[in-house]
């Protein structure tokens, strides 16, 4: 059987980190998009490269002026159905990604879309479906996966087996480059803890 080359977007967050521990891709892709936690997400991703032996790939896209919500600083746009929502973010990601990985013969690419994701239009298997078939249509045939679709975060932490060594690296903060532990990202990030019965760190 011909050896498939993955590539994981890889944000620094608890669930890409975990994904990365369970899937050990052979490239991680990190996109510096102009968010607000751009620093603190390279960091936390570059640790988790080094510890798990994963090539890292870094793009910079400065896309500042095209955001809106926690994660640009402003106020959402009027159809935002949540606060950190940045129009077609992950279109946009999976978009840069793309772009990067045809370049290096990468097969296919890995999201860390989740079952509980599909407040936004772009965390749901059909999205995910739609970004396949159009990746699959163009040069390169690139495949989308969204290997933890089925799972909530304790769920998918849970089946990865990441220790909490490597998932204290993981970078959850919406709006700066240290936990601010009041916003979306900061919350999920304590009660998926919670759930998992571990302190946090």
């Amino acid at each position: 059987m011909e050896d498939v080359k993955t590539a994981l977007l890889l944000s620094g967050g608890m669930d890409s980190t975990a994904i990365a521990y369970w899937k050990r891709p052979a490239v991680a892709i990190t996109i510096d998009y102009g968010q607000r936690a751009a620093v603190a997400e390279l960091r936390a991703a570059a640790a988790i490269c080094d510890v798990l032996a994963i090539e890292h790939h870094i793009i910079q896209a400065d896309l500042r002026a095209l955001g809106s919500g926690d994660m640009a600083g402003t106020m959402p746009a009027a159809v935002a159905p949540v606060s950190e929502w940045w129009p077609f973010r992950n279109q946009m990601l999976v978009t840069l990604a793309a772009m990067k990985a045809v370049g290096i013969g990468v097969d296919a690419i890995q999201i860390g879309t989740l079952r509980t994701d599909g407040m936004h239009t772009d965390g749901t298997p059909t999205f995910i479906a739609a970004m396949n078939a159009l990746l699959q249509c163009q040069e390169g045939g690139i495949r989308l996966e969204a290997p933890a679709i089925v799972f909530s975060s304790a769920e998918l932490i849970r089946e990865s087996g990441v220790p909490p060594e490597i998932l204290a690296w993981a970078h959850s903060c919406h709006v700066a480059n240290e936990a601010c532990g009041e916003c979306r990202g900061c919350r999920k990030h304590y009660e998926t803890l919670e759930d998992l019965g571990l302190a946090p760190y």
